[in-house]
């Protein structure tokens, strides 16, 4: 099955719709803590690696939204831009997960290779935002390292 693909104020209409809906925001710690959709919870998709600052695939991220989501729950899946997301969505689609949706444009809006805005993000188009890291949400209480 194909992941679906939604702007934001689609995507945001979609959660609306479904009370059990999750937004899952698979950008960096810090840049979730710099402001993420209302409501998202925090698992990064891409980690740095300490010493080199370089991404890599988080390797306990799949296991990390399985002990949180059932694979049935209408996951709605954004990054800053829409590209780490879909890659998330791959991932998740290959564990079983069954309804996910791609917000494109993510948090940050899409540019095309010129830098032309392609698709606003979620925050430019005046969806609710918040900020930090909320309890419950956050990547280090997701995944159990938290203080």
């Amino acid at each position: 099955m194909a992941v679906r693909e939604l702007g934001p104020a689609d995507a945001y209409r979609a959660l609306a719709a479904d009370a059990q809906a999750v937004y899952l925001d698979v950008r960096t710690e810090a840049e979730f803590a710099a402001g993420h959709p209302a409501g998202a919870y925090n698992v990064p998709v891409l980690v740095l690696e300490p010493g080199t600052g370089r991404p890599k695939l988080n390797p306990d991220f799949v296991r990390t939204v399985e002990r949180h989501v059932a694979r049935t729950t209408l996951l709605v899946v954004g990054c800053q831009s829409g590209v780490r997301s879909m890659r998330a969505c791959d991932l998740l689609e290959a564990a079983g997960f069954a309804n996910l949706v791609n917000v494109r444009g993510g948090f940050g809006g899409a540019h095309d290779h010129t830098g032309r805005l392609v698709e606003p993000g979620w925050e430019a188009v005046g969806l609710p935002v918040e900020r930090g890291q909320p309890a419950g949400r956050c990547f280090a209480d997701l995944a159990g390292t938290g203080a």
